[in-house]
């Protein structure tokens, strides 16, 4: 048993039965309660998810209500199956061809989104679809469907042996190069095949996906080039992989790795992405509840917090919890170059913060990500919470402090079988402008037979520093990307 692990039950047992606890430091020196230990990442911690309660109902921070009586099916978001029969998806997360600074890139006067698209009848059918419209035209029935981005056949094209094993493709971002191209990035996920320990594998992978004019109104996908792997956890001390994730079995573990999100920094290339803390970075177990770093500078708070959690069902969770927004130095030509420490984690918080999405503006480094409430581990916030959460930071390797006090910039509580529910909330910066894009999607999977999954009202967010506010009556179009202060 190491000194952490010695620290974990004797302190455990002093809160259960009302003592004290003193136990010598993990470094070895002075006596302490627990023990703190950041890893050198930033922290989601406990106690600012308890303050951020408190925040909910405020206006600044509460995602706008919809008219559900005017939404729209994106009604070009359509397949036609094996037999011939066209089939009405739903489309969920989606994310813009972008510039390297964020901003919304104009590809020969048209705005591309990229996103996935699947039959409402099947969950497994998840794979990125190409959109587009003119600039300047914001109506939803303005977007046009070029298709899925890959063959079912590149996969097998590739000498990859993780795109070979692809099942499904998941979220990630576009960047529009500096020579006119287009680089996506996405992750590949794996077949779970337990026989074969694959486990449902998430790998960060890229593809140039080559676009022509069809006449002048149209665009189309010429099919795609350079398709590889990136990476996918490496040996497991900085990230968690699959392998270390399920060693024990334990399906209960939420195991993330994706949605990759590209930045550029000082000439430098990289991708910010969803994943778990690895081994050398507090990673998960019962020992993660006696890190007072986890949760916050309070020590009653930790004391108060630690006994609740020990009577407390989500405790198994807790322990489980280790979410990471990772980080890779990839070269000029998008391999792997070298893992970076998380830029933030939320150990003891909860497994999923997804979709990460950073850009510099005005000398500082926004890092947004999407969560929900079903996945927390925090009494008071129940299944029907969703959130953005926002950090800043003067540097890209941090350190990251929570905008408005605790980090929420978003929340939503609606039930899920409202149309108007919405997920995956996305910041776009807007060149010359204050102002800043909020997209998302808007009415869950396969719960409606008329009403597909789709893009929902764009809104209005000011951002200033550390704090962000909700802009009073600035509903866009559904799907708009762009604001030219109109």
């Amino acid at each position: 048993m190491n000194v952490r692990q010695f620290a974990a039950v004797s302190l455990s047992a002093a809160i259960l039965f009302g003592g004290s606890f003193t136990s010598a430091s993990a470094k070895g020196g002075a006596d302490e309660k627990g023990y703190k230990e950041t890893y050198g990442t930033s922290q989601i911690t406990r106690q600012d998810m308890k303050d951020m309660i408190n925040q909910h109902g405020d206006d600044k921070f509460t995602v706008p209500s919809f008219d559900a009586s005017t939404i729209k099916n994106v009604e070009s978001a359509t397949k036609t199956d094996e037999n011939g029969n066209k089939i009405k998806m739903d489309v969920w997360d989606t994310w813009p061809l972008q510039n390297a600074d964020g901003t919304v890139a104009d590809y020969k006067g048209y705005q591309i989104v990229f996103g996935l698209a699947g039959d409402p009848k099947n969950p497994n059918d998840t794979f990125i679809y190409m959109f587009y419209k003119k600039a300047g035209d914001d109506s939803i029935d303005a977007w046009k469907n070029a298709g899925r981005v890959f063959d079912d056949e590149d996969k097998n094209k590739a000498n990859d042996k993780y795109l070979k094993g692809q099942v499904e493709e998941w979220s990630g971002s576009a960047l529009f190069t500096d020579d006119g191209e287009i680089r996506l990035f996405y992750t590949n996920r794996g077949d779970f095949d337990e026989s074969k320990e694959l486990f449902g594998r998430q790998t960060l992978t890229t593809a140039q996906v080559n676009v022509s004019e069809k006449g002048d109104k149209d665009l189309q996908v010429d099919g795609i080039e350079d398709h590889k792997s990136i990476f996918n956890g490496g040996d497991g001390k900085t990230y968690e992989n699959v392998e270390k994730a399920f060693e024990d079995r334990n399906f209960n573990n939420n195991h993330t790795f994706r949605d990759p999100h590209y930045i550029e920094d000082k000439g430098r290339k990289y991708l910010v992405f969803e994943a778990n803390t690895g081994t050398e970075y507090g990673y998960s177990g019962e020992d993660n509840l006696y890190n007072r770093a986890y949760y916050g500078k309070s020590m009653k708070f930790f004391r108060d917090e630690l006994k609740n959690l020990q009577n407390s069902p989500k405790k198994e969770t807790a322990e489980l919890a280790n979410g990471a927004m990772g980080i890779i130095e990839i070269n000029d030509d998008y391999t792997f170059k070298k893992e970076k420490k998380p830029l933030l984690v939320s150990n003891t918080v909860t497994d999923e913060i997804e979709r990460p999405n950073i850009f510099k503006k005005d000398g500082k480094f926004y890092l947004f990500t999407s969560t929900r409430g079903s996945k927390m581990t925090i009494d008071g916030i129940d299944d029907e919470d969703i959130y953005m959460l926002g950090y800043v930071s003067n540097s890209l390797d941090g350190p990251f402090k929570p905008m408005n006090k605790t980090g929420i910039v978003l929340h939503q509580d609606l039930d899920p079988n409202d149309i108007t529910w919405t997920y995956a909330h996305y910041v776009i910066p807007q060149e010359e402008s204050d102002k800043f894009v909020v997209t998302s999607y808007m009415t869950n999977r396969g719960y409606f037979a008329d009403h597909k999954s789709t893009f929902a009202p764009s809104f209005l967010l000011d951002i200033k520093n550390k704090k962000s506010s909700v802009v009073k009556d600035g509903t866009l179009e559904q799907g708009q990307i762009t604001y030219d202060g109109q």
